[in-house]
């Protein structure tokens, strides 16, 4: 209950019993262990993950882990809120009850077995998803019983046949990304050129949703292993750009297919060999067109790539042909973060550098005020390198009143890089 202990200050006393003998707060999922004593959920667990194997209030020894939901005593929490509403005192949800170990091997066994019916395997798919999505603790649950190697088999089966479309396939997918591969799991996944051409041909399916898993997986796989031949083959596959750039280009109503395609494309474009083929496609339009629809973390990792793309002909003439390039570079500086304005100062020094005409348009833009408050901000010193270099690229492009009339130019001396 959010602000717990504020209702006494209007008069409302909390039971003893409904305190948590650890935190000494509302319990909000009280559970009993194996000496009989009732502690709040988040309390007891934290207790055991630290350490401690006796029972807080009685010292005897925990000889078995087991919580055991106290329904009674939470109904009568519940209830005592309800009745306690008028003074603010908020009702407590049912919390969902934590997966339990054996639950979660009889499900990984029905949808890893051959011989169950279709229906049953993709049932039993269905409630581990369901369950690894509603806590971390699940995940933890389900990660410590080999769901990784369960999941990779179902997900390839039969990649090559027909059947390779199946929804047990996707369902197995969508469970996969929940959870982080080995680098030996990624690299037999990227080492197989059936599998990797099996998530390429995903990347284009009717659903949106395979989509998008498709292109998760391939960035865990990609970041996950430090293979550079191996990530340059799955690189090297034009469908991958082609499909990756399709989710950022037609999916901005849907955050998650945002999210997972700019860290795909980010860490395709980490290959330099193969950034060409992120143009080819479409990259640095989608990603100018795209920019304003990123949040905080998101707009980091698009103006990196814009960066990376800049250091290669092809992508610099691209993004230099986009009319709100230098414009939205010029306003990102100082406004997202360190990191974001870093990577926009170096995306504007590459351009200003290799198309001349962009110098004035960056000076229109204002990028002259930007400069100098970044200079003298605190920043990070490779975002001042590139705004000092940049400041010396544009000397000749400001405009003479500018610079007589500046008085922050004046006192601002433009020191060369180390």
């Amino acid at each position: 209950m959010p602000g717990s202990l504020e209702p006494l200050d209007l008069g409302v006393q909390i039971p003893y019993h409904f305190r948590c003998p650890i935190s000494l707060e509302l319990m909000s999922d009280p559970v009993t262990v194996c000496t009989g004593q009732t502690y709040d959920r988040t309390s007891i667990e934290s207790w055991v993950a630290t350490g401690n194997t006796t029972c807080p209030v009685t010292r005897a020894p925990l000889t078995d882990f087991t919580l055991i939901p106290n329904h009674t005593l939470r109904r009568l929490i519940q209830d005592w809120c309800v009745a306690n509403r008028s003074f603010g005192v908020e009702r407590i949800p049912t919390p969902k009850q934590p997966a339990e170990p054996g639950l979660v091997r009889n499900l990984l066994n029905q949808a890893s077995s051959l011989s169950n019916p279709y229906n049953s395997r993709l049932s039993a798919l269905r409630r581990l998803r369901g369950l690894a999505r509603d806590s971390d603790k699940n995940r933890s649950v389900i990660s410590s019983h080999n769901v990784r190697e369960i999941l990779i088999n179902v997900l390839f089966s039969n990649v090559n046949s027909a059947n390779s479309s199946l929804e047990l396939n996707h369902e197995s997918l969508a469970l996969l990304v929940m959870f982080p591969l080995s680098e030996s799991d990624c690299m037999a996944i990227a080492s197989d050129s059936d599998k990797v051409t099996y998530l390429a041909n995903l990347l284009f399916h009717s659903s949106i949703e395979v989509r998008v898993n498709s292109a998760a997986l391939i960035e865990i796989v990609l970041a996950g292993m430090r293979s550079q031949e191996l990530r340059a083959q799955i690189s090297n596959i034009d469908e991958i750009f082609e499909g990756v750039i399709e989710i950022l280009r037609n999916l901005q109503s849907y955050p998650r297919g945002l999210k997972v395609g700019i860290k795909t494309l980010f860490a395709l474009c980490l290959v330099k060999q193969t950034r060409h083929k992120a143009v080819a496609a479409g990259a640095a339009e989608t990603l100018v067109d795209r920019l304003a629809d990123f949040d905080k973390c998101d707009a980091e990792r698009a103006l990196a790539t814009v960066e990376l793309l800049c250091r290669i002909p092809s992508g610099c003439a691209a993004l230099a042909a986009h009319a709100l390039t230098v414009p939205l570079l010029v306003k990102t500086i100082l406004k997202i973060s360190d990191r974001a304005t870093e990577y926009a100062a170096g995306a504007l020094l590459a351009l200003c550098s290799a198309v001349e005409e962009l110098q004035r348009e960056a000076v229109n833009a204002g990028v002259l005020t930007q400069l100098l408050l970044l200079v003298q901000s605190d920043c990070t010193d490779r975002a001042k390198r590139k705004a000092q270099m940049l400041l010396k690229l544009l000397r000749d492009s400001w405009p003479e009143d500018s610079i007589a009339n500046s008085d922050d130019f004046i006192c601002s001396e433009v020191v060369a890089p180390y």
